[in-house]
């Protein structure tokens, strides 16, 4: 449960969580529905018309009243209103995308799911319409909503995940590469450049500050000028990365990344354009402006698209790797005690359960594996939370770095994932040989992993771009309640 996943298992995790009680959405489909529209017109008033359909105001604020009663730490409400329209404008675009190219559940899928749900969290159906009708939803409601995100999750995987190609070369670089940095003791290595007029690939990353096209004259500038002070910190002596990660930590709303090596026609136009001249280790010369915000770029590397004969100084490293071997890693031996995200749990009251068994463990008072198997919310429980050795990319990021940290026998804080609040306890940990197999299963996990999320980046860029939207008014709240 763990491990990695795709968008089945983010679906699962998704509906386990509770996220499936998130807004419906009102449609306009036709004029022959003009009384129809002219009721959510006067009713819920029109934040935005996205195509053919609508986003409410009515809609915002009931995403806002979920997140308020998760106990969710909240920006400002000028800020997350609009946040919660961008969220609600990409829901409508794909929703309507997927309705236009097939894309169904059937009620008796829908029945099956459900059941599913009831189940894993022990209840009955006539239960789970209690729990339901408890958060002031209708069951109807809860179907419609639950239906929308199944199929918008088939849509997302139909479109994204199934057209992600890994070739047999692609495997054989990423082991080669990874090699090197062993060998060469984590150093990073230049790939041989590409000669002027040779088609090339180019790695670039971005520190992004948003700023939406709404924001007003204010916030724009605040967005501008943080990205040219980020600007000027990237061209001192740093690690790139490092400052993208300390940004982000000051300011939740800035992101960073390393896009991977791309070829041009593959890089945004703004990207492209902005490094075109910039060589291999240099950061562009200013801060690039999207409709999206402002973003510092920095070409980690440069090289030919055809990997063509290696360095004199890499020949024998090559020449090695290209060998079948084994390589060592290190495994981790751990258990954990999870608590689901879900309706009626807060996270202010998983942190606090998690915190109370933690400080109970660590005066020994409790035992770990008796209190996991007692109150952990995964299969892992009848285990006493055990989930066995794991290496380097088998767990979701934040449960690895959290773990990672951990000395042997050492009890962590409460962390959160996309599957709930986690307390992890590392157990042991040993050398032991990744072989010529399971290397290239990783390395096509890994690729396959950069590739989605480059893809699924550039997916929900070209169907916003795309669409047809125009923002009426989202600052009000709904004149009056459905």
């Amino acid at each position: 449960m763990m491990r990695r996943n795709r968008f089945n298992q983010v679906l699962a995790a998704m509906i386990l969580a509770g996220a499936t009680f998130l807004p419906q959405f009102a449609f306009a489909q036709d004029s022959s529905k003009t009384s129809g529209d002219s009721k959510i017109r006067n009713i819920d008033g029109v934040a935005a018309v996205v195509n053919t359909g609508y986003v409410t105001r009515k809609e915002i604020d009931d995403r806002i009243a979920a997140l308020q009663k998760q106990g969710t730490k909240l920006p400002d409400a000028a800020t997350l209103r609009k946040t919660i329209l961008e969220r609600l404008i990409i829901e409508k675009i794909q929703l309507q995308n997927a309705e236009q190219e097939g894309v169904v559940v059937t009620s008796k899928e829908l029945d099956k799911i459900i059941a599913d749900i009831a189940a894993k969290n022990k209840l009955t159906l006539a239960e789970l319409k209690v729990k339901i009708a408890a958060t002031g939803s209708s069951y109807e409601r809860y179907r419609q909503m639950l239906r929308d995100d199944v199929v918008i999750s088939r849509y997302r995987e139909r479109e994204v995940e199934g057209k992600i190609k890994i070739s047999d070369a692609e495997v054989d670089n990423f082991i080669t590469d990874r090699n090197r940095a062993v060998a060469g003791g984590g150093k990073p290595t230049r790939s041989a450049p590409a000669a002027k007029g040779e088609p090339e690939e180019i790695d670039v990353a971005q520190i992004f500050v948003p700023a939406d096209a709404g924001a007003g004259a204010g916030a724009q500038a605040d967005a501008k000028k943080k990205a040219e002070s980020l600007l000027r910190e990237a061209r001192g002596d740093v690690d790139f990365l490092q400052l993208g990660a300390m940004a982000a930590k000051e300011n939740p709303k800035i992101k960073f990344q390393e896009l991977g090596y791309r070829t041009p026609d593959r890089l945004p136009q703004l990207f492209y354009e902005a490094v075109r001249n910039t060589g291999g280790g240099q950061v562009a010369n200013a801060v690039v402006k999207s409709p999206a915000g402002y973003h510092v770029l920095k070409v980690l590397d440069r090289r030919a698209l055809a990997a063509g004969a290696p360095e004199p100084q890499q020949a024998v490293a090559q020449e090695t790797s290209s060998t079948p071997q084994n390589i060592m890693v290190t495994q981790t031996l751990s258990r954990h005690i999870l608590l689901r995200s879900r309706a009626g749990l807060t996270d202010q009251d998983a942190e606090r359960r998690l915190a109370g068994y933690r400080d109970q463990v660590r005066a020994k008072t409790a035992d770990f594996g008796e209190l996991a198997k007692k109150y952990s919310e995964d299969g892992s429980a009848a285990n006493g939370g055990n989930l066995g050795w794991m290496g380097p990319g088998d767990l979701v990021p934040e449960f690895d770095q959290a773990m990672n940290r951990l000395q042997i026998g050492e009890v962590s804080n409460p962390v959160k994932t996309e599957f709930g609040w986690h307390l992890i306890q590392v157990l042991e940990r040993r050398e032991a040989q990744l072989t010529v197999e399971k290397q290239r299963q990783f390395a096509r996990a890994a690729i396959r992993e950069r590739k989605f999320e480059q893809a699924y980046q550039d997916w929900l860029r070209e169907l916003r771009d795309t669409a047809t939207v125009k923002i009426i008014n989202a600052d009000d709240p709904a004149a009056s309640p459905r």
